[in-house]
């Protein structure tokens, strides 16, 4: 992983990234949990600004800090890091969970990674988390613009394949409907899309939300060559939404699977 952490330190600077709402001051967060020690991996969009400042927007310190910054490195840029420090980074990405993990977000989650029977808890069969865009950006993805969007994704597309080829990760699990679409954006590849009525969320209007099943199998990721095929799982639903995902429909995506998951993980 340092090669593809030092690849990330240096994008930080790079032209592509200019401009864009990217917390320079922040590191790149390549994984959330010890990616070298993991068969199962969750993916999301990108960190969130909570991995880096509390509500009021004020950098996170001592032992509210998650992940390091220029300052907690005594840096003025990330081209002057070096291998010390990116093994400083790399072991806040690995003590994750240890440390003080963004529960509110990942508990949800880990309800249902745990049909694989890993956990981003666990230290005998861990999991752990990785973004498709690496970079913690000041607002929520969806306040960004289009543009804001296709930029950081064609800046960072070979990202995610960089950090599974040198890994472990047999299964990946998408995150909701938005990942999946940028997922298939960045690898050119086609999911099978299933409709699943056990996931169907109820609503007072009677429009209940349609649940829908993602799979797929991946041996290159962006040009990267993974060297072995990638069992690759989605759902449309978030998790983490406040509207409400019922606990019927999270049990349920959680025994698909559990199920699709068992013959590869064995």
């Amino acid at each position: 992983m340092h090669v593809a952490l030092a690849t990330l330190l240096d994008r930080m600077d790079s032209a592509a990234l200019a401009g864009t709402s990217v917390i320079k001051w922040g590191a790149p967060v390549p994984s959330f949990g010890d990616l070298s020690s993991s068969l199962v991996a969750s993916v999301g969009l990108n960190p969130s600004n909570r991995e880096f400042v509390d509500e009021a927007g004020q950098e996170l310190c001592n032992a509210e800090r998650r992940f390091h910054t220029l300052g907690s490195l005594g840096l003025r840029a990330w081209s002057d890091a070096d291998t010390r420090h990116l093994k400083l980074i790399l072991r806040s990405c690995c003590m994750y969970f240890q440390n003080n993990p963004y529960d509110r977000w990942f508990k949800k989650l880990d309800q249902i990674v745990c049909g694989t029977a890993a956990s981003f808890y666990a230290d005998l069969y861990p999991a752990c988390h990785l973004d498709l865009i690496p970079y913690a950006t000041s607002a929520k993805w969806t306040d960004l613009g289009q543009r804001e969007r296709a930029v950081l994704l064609d800046a960072t597309a070979d990202a995610l394949g960089l950090l599974l080829r040198d890994s472990p990760v047999r299964v990946v699990i998408l995150n909701g409907k938005t990942v999946v679409q940028q997922f298939q954006y960045i690898t050119g590849a086609v999911l099978d899309e299933m409709e699943m009525p056990a996931w169907s969320l109820p609503r007072e209007s009677g429009n209940n939300i349609p649940g829908f099943a993602y799979v797929g199998n991946i041996h290159q990721l962006a040009g990267v060559r993974l060297n072995r095929d990638i069992l690759v799982l989605g759902y449309n639903h978030n998790i983490q939404s406040s509207f409400g995902v019922t606990t019927d429909a999270i049990r349920a995506i959680r025994d698909w699977v559990a199920e699709h998951s068992c013959g590869v993980l064995r």
